[in-house]
């Protein structure tokens, strides 16, 4: 299923800096980033329960913000996009 995952971490000190780097280190380790903070992720839903549980260990519910939008497995038809930086078909073969 496609998992959009956003997020917001205060920045305002070296603590909040350090969170971000986390939570973004772990989004780019599921999924593909599509603006700075947020990430589309194919995840079956064990991974998406141990991604979220990972995210919640890391931010501050106090200071930050992290959302979960669960599209679902027919979420081709559910997206568009226009401009730069066209999407990875996250489903298809990576060469590199």
């Amino acid at each position: 299923m496609l998992v959009l995952i956003t997020y917001d971490v205060n920045t305002e000190s070296a603590k909040g800096r350090a969170r971000l780097r986390k939570v973004a280190k772990q989004c780019v380790n599921h999924g593909q980033r599509v603006q700075n903070s947020v990430f589309e992720c194919i995840l079956d839903p064990g991974q998406c329960k141990l991604l979220k549980a990972q995210l919640l260990e890391i931010v501050d519910l106090e200071k930050d913000s992290l959302r979960f939008y669960y599209l679902g497995n027919n979420y081709k038809s559910k997206i568009e996009h226009y401009g730069i930086k066209a999407s990875i078909n996250q489903e298809g073969v990576l060469i590199l």
